[in-house]
């Protein structure tokens, strides 16, 4: 029983022994081992490692892409001395992870982002004091985000990370800046709404004024095609009257005179003074004038 007892014993003992011999690294980290303090091995690629027990110990580093995002707005100033609000983010990760261990020591992630945070807005600042306003918002925003990522990478190289990208997310004037651009922009929306304003009136009262002119150009020419209408109208009828007076004259001159009358004694209070010899009276004395 003693022999089983000790032999069980020293299964368990192997046991261990063999579990703390052994160590997995996973696709998504490093690993370091260490022996007394110093890097012995770096392991890149995961699987199954051996390793001295109680003399080795493990550091894992996660190798997957990591975001530093600033948590405030840089102040940059361009080369015309204005002052913009930039906004950057970059995306990085540890290729060397021995040297970044060496760099940052017991800093961890946080001591590589405070150094790269420095690296990057040191380049921002030497990028848009290149540059005018106008570069940096539009003309040149590519040129400034890859100038940043080759000068960000090369830097940060040296503590053993990679840079894989910079980007700018918002670039834009200052407060006090943005306050005069907006007034600037305001006074000039403003002088061009009055251009437009009196460029609309002068064109409306143009439009008047043909308008008026073909107005009177239509009343002139239907007054004219009236009157001459009017005029073939009256040759037309003085034809007729005169045919008509050829063939009976003395029918002509009755009918005539009994238009007179017709419209000489409309009302009853309507008064003529003539002389009752009057040819006015001819037909009124006999039926032949007489």
């Amino acid at each position: 029983m003693k022999n089983i007892g000790a032999y069980l014993v020293g299964l368990f003992a192997l046991l261990v022994i063999l579990t703390m011999s052994f160590f997995t690294v996973d696709q998504r980290e490093f690993a370091l081992v260490f022996r007394l303090g110093e890097i012995i091995s770096v392991k890149k690629e995961p699987g199954l490692y051996f390793k001295v027990p109680l003399l080795d110990d493990l550091k894992y580093f996660d190798k997957r892409i990591v975001t530093l995002d600033s948590e405030q707005p840089a102040e940059i100033i361009t080369s015309e001395n204005k002052t913009m609000t930039v906004d950057s983010f970059v995306k990085w990760r540890i290729v060397d992870p021995s040297r970044y261990y060496v760099s940052v020591k017991e800093g961890g992630e946080s001591a590589a982002e405070d150094r790269l945070a420095q690296v990057v807005n040191a380049g921002l600042r030497d990028e848009f004091g290149k540059r005018t306003v106008h570069d940096v918002i539009s003309g040149e925003r590519r040129a400034i985000m890859d100038n940043m990522r080759i000068r960000a990478d090369k830097e940060a190289r040296q503590i053993g990370i990679q840079v894989v990208d910079v980007r700018l997310k918002r670039v834009d004037y200052s407060e006090q800046i943005s306050k005069s651009v907006y007034d600037r922009m305001i006074a000039e929306r403003g002088r061009i709404a009055n251009q437009l304003r009196s460029e609309g009136a002068a064109a409306s009262e143009k439009i008047r004024a043909d308008a008026d002119k073909q107005r009177e150009v239509i009343i002139a020419e239907a007054f004219g095609n009236a009157q001459k209408m009017k005029g073939e109208g009256d040759a037309k009828a003085a034809e007729i009257y005169s045919s008509a007076y050829s063939k009976n004259p003395e029918f002509y001159a009755f009918y005539r005179s009994q238009e007179a009358y017709k419209n000489s004694f409309k009302s009853k209070s309507d008064i003529m003074v003539l002389d009752p010899k009057s040819e006015f009276f001819k037909y009124m004395r006999s039926a032949g004038g007489k």
